[in-house]
């Protein structure tokens, strides 16, 4: 912001500002103490004078001897409290300073009496006064005017060194601050370069923090700043790759939409041009714009379940209930074998029962998706088998099937749908068709489901896996299977091959029961394996 100073120079400043606290509270102790200290040793200095006048005084009531340039000398008689000067006497014109401090000095009950004071026309004295004898004082006056010009070239000198150094704390400060906050400035121009780049097409942030140097705190700093960086440039990547899986969906549902649209306008037209032929031709119209209408519906139904399992903290379309999951794959099976009376099914499953929680008709749907997917994706003849069964495992799934027991709707999070697409569920594992005949135990194997021998109420998985000999998916295809609107053959016509969204409806309802599903196998042989956790069951 234009007109604010720059940390590294506010830090300088205050620094400085400091520093001079800190040098004048040094330099009024030190200019104290030296002042004091040069009174002291004129005091003493007048002590010793003074022993030698005394004699003087005694000896001749005065003192003779002149003392050193500049001082005064005088010998007063005090009684009564009055001071009286004795002549002849060395002293000032004005002696009303040295008389005051030898009358004083009888009355402060000590040896000698010193005190400063301002004589009129000579300036500043240190004045002495000390008993020759009973009622006889001698006065001594020394000029301070040496010593007040000494504390004056000492102040000089501290202002000057002071102000010196001050300067040169406050400019090399500034320059060791300016290259420690360096680093802080280069994260500052990584993130001005953030802004300017265009992150709309792009999912990628191209810029880190670089640099070494530092204390440790910056260190800390740009790691943390470039873990950051890390974390937004995960995020953009996962909303590019939303934002186009979102249009491709909403492309390829219109496209699918369009086409039965398309063909229920073009049977109404017929049945309006056929209203005045034969009543087979009217009937055969009314049929098939049923039969568009059905299927526009089934695609509308689809498109709804995947989007209420994708939506957040809504009303997810599960029902869990006490179920056989046995029970009902035979069910499904004989539903198939109904409607494909051309294909061969074999189921493999024990007599007992493999009872959990589950929605007994969503997971029908996605038994009844992978058969009509074996169906529709293989040619008439085809084996194809189903299998039940049971594996014991400590570890489980760690996404919980969720919903409640009855007919109130469970509640799927966003977490547990959103992003399970991340954690990759379709593995995609070439197998010889050997071993995946094997995997499907046979056809018309009526021995139990593996691990049916498990103790009831264990922890593990309930698998069921479809089996077909068809042709296989390319291994190119099969890490995109189960997404929405994915076709192997893009040419097969929507009315035999589907609208693209089986699978993927299979998938999520997988995940909304906290299982998983995935697809194995290769040419002659292709294994769809549900996996669902059985934990609680009884």
């Amino acid at each position: 912001m234009r007109g604010r100073l720059r940390l590294g120079t506010r830090l300088a400043l205050g620094v400085g500002a400091l520093s001079l606290v800190v040098f004048a509270v040094v330099g009024t102790a030190l200019t104290m103490y030296m002042r004091q200290y040069q009174e002291r040793q004129l005091a003493e200095q007048m002590k010793l004078v003074q022993l030698v006048q005394t004699k003087d005084a005694k000896a001749h009531g005065t003192v003779e001897r002149r003392p050193y340039y500049g001082w005064y000398t005088a010998v007063y008689e005090v009684r009564g409290g009055h001071a009286e000067l004795r002549r002849p006497a060395d002293v000032p014109a004005d002696t009303t300073a040295l008389a005051a401090v030898a009358e004083a000095q009888p009355a402060s009950g000590t040896t000698h009496l010193t005190r400063t004071a301002k004589i009129p026309g000579e300036g500043a004295y240190l004045l002495r006064a000390c008993s020759v004898e009973r009622g006889v004082v001698l006065v001594s006056a020394a000029p301070l005017a040496d010593v007040r010009a000494t504390t004056r070239r000492l102040i000089t000198v501290q202002v000057v060194t002071f102000a010196a150094a001050l300067a040169a704390l406050v400019v090399a400060g500034r320059a060791v601050l300016r290259r420690g906050l360096r680093p802080l400035s280069d994260l500052a121009d990584t993130a001005h370069d953030i802004t300017s780049h265009d992150l709309t097409d792009s999912g990628r942030l191209p810029v880190r923090a670089d640099g070494r140097s530092g204390a440790p705190e910056i260190e800390e700093l740009r790691s943390a700043f470039n873990t950051m960086l890390e974390h937004i440039d995960d995020s953009l990547v996962v909303r590019a790759e939303a934002e186009r899986r979102l249009r491709r969906f909403v492309a390829d549902a219109s496209h699918e939409l369009r086409t039965p649209l398309m063909s229920v306008r073009g049977y109404a037209d017929l049945f309006q041009y056929a209203a005045a032929h034969s009543p087979e031709e009217r009937d055969r119209h009314l049929a098939r714009l049923r039969a568009e209408a059905a299927r526009m519906g089934v695609l509308l139904d689809d498109l709804l379940l995947l989007a209420r399992l994708d939506a957040a903290e809504v009303e997810a379309p599960l029902r869990l209930e006490e179920t056989d999951l046995v029970e009902l794959v035979r069910r499904a099976a004989d539903a198939f074998r109904a409607a494909h009376p051309d294909r061969p099914l074999t189921v493999t499953a024990g007599p007992g029962e493999l009872r959990l929680r589950l929605d007994p008709a969503r997971i029908r749907q996605v038994v009844d998706n992978l058969l009509t997917n074996a169906a529709v994706h293989t040619p008439a003849g085809t084996r194809v088998a189903v299998e039940v069964s049971f594996e014991p495992s400590a570890e489980v799934p760690v996404r919980a099937p969720t919903g409640v027991s009855g007919e109130t709707p469970a509640r799927v999070p966003r977490q547990t749908l959103r992003q399970a697409p991340r954690q990759a569920p379709h593995r995609a594992v070439a197998r010889t068709p050997a071993a995946a005949a094997g995997e499907r135990g046979g056809h018309g194997d009526s021995r139990g489901p593996r691990g049916s021998g498990a103790a009831r109420g264990g922890r593990g998985l309930a698998v069921v896996r479809v089996t077909d000999a068809g042709p296989g998916i390319p291994a190119a295809d099969r890490g995109r299977i189960f997404d929405r609107f994915y076709r192997v053959d893009e040419a097969r016509s929507r009315d035999r091959g589907g609208s693209g969204l089986g699978l993927a409806v299979v998938r999520s309802l997988a995940e909304a029961h906290g299982g998983t599903v995935e697809v194995t196998g290769g040419p002659g042989a292709t294994t769809f394996t549900l996996r669902i956790p059985t934990t609680g069951r009884t």
